[in-house]
């Protein structure tokens, strides 16, 4: 793997806007495409056969958590205990999620799992593609996530309700209504009827006992980019609770997974696996070097790299009151000065391909930029 540095297109913010990619530039650069990262195909098969282990391991560990009652670890409400359970047990889809990797030209290592709301489906799926096309059609790119996207959606609808699939996000966030319209756009490909709602629009109607949209049409299937431990402290949690026939994607089994509470569970029933690093409950730790995370947080916030009891790197946030989870420190290179993370996808039980994310410091943040790959011999 290695940083090849180029020059972007005259006309990229036009073409990337084209695309319906609209949020490719604020305070400082997203997308940028003055570089791209190369790998060969032995290294993405690496990363393939990885992603595929993760998988597999992360659903025995939810079976584990529930089957031994762990959802204190995860701060979970009691409230959502059986709601997790009934969805686990109905075997309720996963459309879609994405490891975050690290890799020094050798290892690779499960940093954590985005496995509820993982944003960057839309560059990984559309924009990269395109810019490739562009730059060099000779060459590959690990990237299946339209077409399984489609596959996926095609193979669910059978087992969906009647009616229509809603696609929800909060209302003035660019970046989830594009992910949302890009999932929604993928659904209405596979044949699905589908409707976009905002979280915020979704109402309840006592008379019938359903949620409803802004039509008043019953919502029995719904994908949701919202996180599930904000919507157990919604007011109409209480209300969901009764409504478990509900189609919910992704489903609230996810909340074990999304929970960073997750990384230790997986050390200690995979201690000898090759992409798992030591992980432990901060109470539990014995890590001299490792990084100390929040067990519920986004974007890089609030994650400290400890080496010897100094603090090397820190970030500011809001997050950390439900607790923290210290995992060890695995150095990654530096690629001209910057730190890549390697998000690689999961679409409908399956590896699906890859985005790489670089930041100019040690821990990827909202500021972090998105850079295409290509795969070349």
């Amino acid at each position: 793997m290695k940083r090849v540095s180029i020059t972007a297109r005259n006309n990229w913010q036009a073409a990337v806007e084209q695309l319906g990619f609209g949020f490719h530039t604020d305070d400082v650069p997203y997308w940028k495409e003055d570089a791209y990262y190369q790998l060969n195909s032995a290294e993405i098969a690496a990363l393939e056969k990885a992603t595929k282990e993760l998988w597999r391991m992360c659903l025995i560990a939810v079976q584990h958590v529930i089957d031994h009652k762990l959802y204190p670890l995860f701060s979970i409400p009691e409230q959502a205990i059986k709601y997790i359970e009934h969805s686990w047990e109905a075997d309720e889809p996963s459309i879609y999620g994405r490891f975050d990797l690290g890799y020094n030209g050798s290892e690779i290592k499960l940093f954590e799992f985005n496995a509820d709301t993982p944003t960057s489906l839309f560059e990984v799926g559309i924009v990269q593609w395109f810019w490739l096309q562009d730059y060099d059609k000779s060459a590959d790119q690990f990237n299946l996530i339209h077409e399984q996207l489609i596959a996926y959606w095609k193979h669910l609808q059978p087992y969906l309700h009647d009616g229509p699939l809603h696609f929800a996000c909060i209302k003035g966030s660019l970046e989830d209504l594009t992910t949302v319209e890009y999932l929604r756009d993928c659904a209405i490909q596979a044949g699905l009827d589908t409707r976009l709602i905002f979280m915020d629009d979704i109402g309840w109607d006592d008379a019938s006992g359903t949620f409803v949209d802004m039509e008043d049409q019953t919502i029995r299937n719904i994908f949701k980019l919202y996180p599930w431990e904000w919507m157990v402290e919604e007011p109409f949690f209480e209300k969901l609770l009764l409504k478990t026939d509900i189609h919910w994607v992704e489903p609230a089994w996810k909340m074990i997974l999304s929970n960073k509470a997750i990384l230790p569970i997986l050390w200690e029933l995979f201690p000898e696996s090759p992409y798992l690093l030591e992980a432990y409950t901060e109470a539990e730790n014995t890590l001299t070097n490792y990084v100390r995370k929040p067990i519920l947080s986004r974007e890089g916030a609030n994650i400290q790299i400890i080496r010897n009891g100094y603090v090397e790197a820190q970030t500011k946030g809001e997050y950390g009151a439900e607790g923290f989870i210290c995992q060890a420190h695995f150095d990654v290179p530096k690629y001209t000065g910057k730190t890549a993370v390697i998000g690689s996808w999961v679409i409908g039980q399956e590896a699906a391909g890859i985005g790489i994310r670089e930041s100019s410091g040690v821990i990827t943040e909202n500021t972090s930029n998105f850079i295409p790959h290509l795969i070349k011999n």
